[in-house]
């Protein structure tokens, strides 16, 4: 991808856009506290370098961890030329060497390289959010939807999207249904859109949905961030035997340990920590009273893992199941006992 793909001319106004159009460029910011549409967003962009430049490159940073110079080390021009594709996420949390880093590197982003920013929400490295801003690259805010009018016009937006049809009294049906987090609507209506033979209707969505206990990302990470592992991989096992992707089952896991990685080192009532890192209060409550079963090194080594499974379901690995199956393990058996 040539320079002129991916870099933009410099303005004083963000080059705002949505999880569904939003371009590639030489720096791109995707912020918010969704982390599905905050995955969407990253694919979107993924794809598109990758049909560019197939032989891309692919590096992923966690800015909470970082070291400096990893930064500069991964967009360096390779000695054959190939495109650079640097992912770097957790910048709600990021340390000071990763700040100092990616300011540097925005006063002059490599050609050919594309560097997509991470960041889940707070005020954590607003300096370098005002500069990715004031440059003119494109900026995408990923906030929940929490209207069911919101999650009317995703679901719609979907099949539309599909070139499918679905009649407007089965999408509500289907909010109603599992609209209580974003990425099991979404895993609702991939499964709809693979399985319909015809416009689906409200009949369809209760044959699949409605009534039936639901084999859920959300319940898979509820189990192994409570350390039982057992009834976790059955869960799973479940859920996948039914049709669930990994890809929102890896997404659940890892919006729970975001969460709860937010809020281990904040302080202040759940009101405020709230107010702050952009989570709902019950939220904070709940990961406040999660968190203290786990160790540093625990959570530390859950979210390393749940990265990799992240990379493994979206294409790098042969084995998506057994990456999921991995990573559950390790954060049931990760969970301090009591």
């Amino acid at each position: 991808m040539a320079a002129s793909q991916t870099q933009r001319p410099r303005t004083m106004a963000a080059n705002t856009a949505t999880w569904r159009d939003v371009t590639a460029a030489a720096v791109v910011l995707v912020g918010g506290p969704e982390d599905y549409l905050g995955s969407r967003a990253m694919d979107r962009i993924r794809g598109q370098v990758r049909e560019a430049a197939p032989d891309v490159e692919v590096s992923r940073l966690n800015a909470a961890i970082y070291t400096p110079g990893a930064l500069e080390m991964n967009v360096s021009p390779s000695l054959f030329g190939e495109q650079k594709l640097i992912e770097a996420e957790g910048l709600e949390a990021m340390n000071d060497a990763f700040l100092v880093d990616a300011l540097k590197y925005l006063e002059r982003p490599e050609p050919d390289a594309v560097l997509v920013l991470r960041h889940g929400g707070g005020v954590r490295g607003k300096k370098l959010l005002d500069a990715v801003k004031a440059g003119g690259w494109p900026v995408v805010d990923c906030q929940p939807l929490k209207k069911d009018a919101d999650k009317v016009a995703f679901v719609a937006s979907e099949f539309k999207a599909a070139a499918r049809r679905i009649n407007p009294d089965a999408v509500q049906a289907l909010v109603n249904a599992v609209g209580a987090h974003l990425a099991e609507l979404a895993a609702a209506c991939s499964q709809l859109i693979a399985d319909a033979t015809t416009a689906v209707d409200v009949e369809m969505v209760d044959r699949y949905y409605g009534g039936r206990v639901e084999a859920t990302g959300f319940k898979v990470a509820d189990a192994a961030m409570a350390g039982n592992a057992p009834l976790a991989l059955s869960t799973l096992r479940h859920a996948l035997a039914t049709g669930a992707d990994p890809v929102p089952i890896v997404a659940a896991l890892a919006s729970k340990l975001r969460g709860l990685a937010k809020v281990a080192g904040a302080q202040g009532s759940s009101s405020q920590i709230a107010k702050q890192l952009g989570m709902q209060p019950w939220l904070v409550e709940q990961a406040q009273r999660d968190v203290r079963r786990w160790t540093p090194e625990g959570l530390v080594r859950s979210i390393q893992v749940t990265a990799e499974a992240d990379a493994q379901v979206k294409g790098l690995s042969r084995d998506p199941v057994y990456a999921v199956e991995h990573a559950v393990t390790v954060i049931a058996t990760s969970v301090r006992r009591s």
